[in-house]
């Protein structure tokens, strides 16, 4: 029962993130968006905005990271969950295990950037100060499907441009 309760909340929980992602979308910006939860109830969110921002580590993992840290007045951020839509690239699994995340949801896999389980392993990397739990895969056709809308979007803008 305990492992089916779990699924429904990190499939609510990635629901919402999707929803964040969108607001990246709607923005410009490539659609990623992660939530930061504590005792199921949400301490902060983010969407991506480094192109908005102009700041290259405006990803919505390090919004949501820095705004816990603002909200809980503490930069560890221990026995929360982040949930995101795109496995993290190195600089937010960085953040992630630096501020001490506990455990990591993530929708769809990054085969070329992801540094949890891709690119690069450091969901568990002996050299961080701290191992990060990890669940990939949640609600993956759909966290997928909006990055490669989106990006399908882009090309063909562009190409219609030339």
């Amino acid at each position: 029962m305990t492992e089916a309760l779990n699924q429904l909340h990190d499939e609510a929980w990635m629901r919402y993130a999707i929803r964040l992602a969108q607001r990246a979308e709607d923005e410009g910006e490539v659609p990623v968006g992660a939530v930061l939860v504590k005792n199921n109830t949400v301490i902060a969110e983010g969407w991506n905005n480094p192109i908005m921002n102009h700041d290259a580590t405006a990803h919505a993992e390090v919004i949501a990271i820095r705004r816990a840290g603002q909200v809980l007045e503490n930069y560890r951020l221990v026995d929360t969950t982040l949930y995101v839509t795109l496995e993290p690239c190195v600089m937010c699994m960085g953040a992630i295990a630096h501020s001490r995340v506990k455990r990591l949801v993530f929708g769809a896999y990054d085969s070329k950037r992801g540094a949890v389980c891709n690119a690069l392993k450091l969901a568990e990397a002996p050299f961080l100060n701290h191992s990060v739990d990890w669940t990939g895969g949640v609600l993956e056709s759909e966290t997928s499907a909006l990055l490669t809308d989106f990006f399908r979007a882009k090309r063909l803008l562009k190409s219609i441009i030339k």
